[in-house]
């Protein structure tokens, strides 16, 4: 079977047998504008700084509250291991001092002893010791 051959300019579909260039969903003509595709390379570059800023902020944000949520464990481990023959009470200011025996609890300030103080710190509602600058 010879088929005569179509032209280039028409646009004529060989498994239906359609010319089907209405049906197309870009310009098949001779005189059809050109198909490009726009230069996006500058935008991408734009975008992908701006993405990694963002996501960089979001993981120095993240680095930061786990530095403090690390901080107030290692605090409360600290002086929770320390001893201490009373019951501390919410609110109130003790100092830590290390000896020779260990870390101790103490309500005496840092300018009324000897010892080597380590930090200053307050008991809280939630029962979490907080350092006093």
């Amino acid at each position: 079977m010879s088929e005569k051959k179509k032209p280039d300019a028409v646009v004529y579909d060989e498994e239906s047998g359609t010319y089907n260039a209405a049906l197309l969903p870009y310009a098949s003509g001779v005189g059809a504008p050109k198909i490009s595709t726009p230069d996006i390379t500058s935008w991408k570059q734009n975008n992908i700084s701006k993405v990694n800023h963002e996501i960089k902020s979001q993981f120095d944000q993240l680095k930061a509250q786990y530095d403090a949520m690390t901080k107030k464990f290692n605090d409360n481990q600290l002086v929770y291991g320390a001893k201490f023959s009373f019951e501390p009470i919410v609110g109130e200011t003790y100092h830590l001092y290390q000896n020779n025996d260990g870390h101790f609890l103490s309500v005496i300030a840092p300018n009324e002893c000897r010892w080597d103080h380590v930090g200053t710190y307050r008991l809280s509602s939630e029962k979490l010791w907080e350092e006093i600058d």
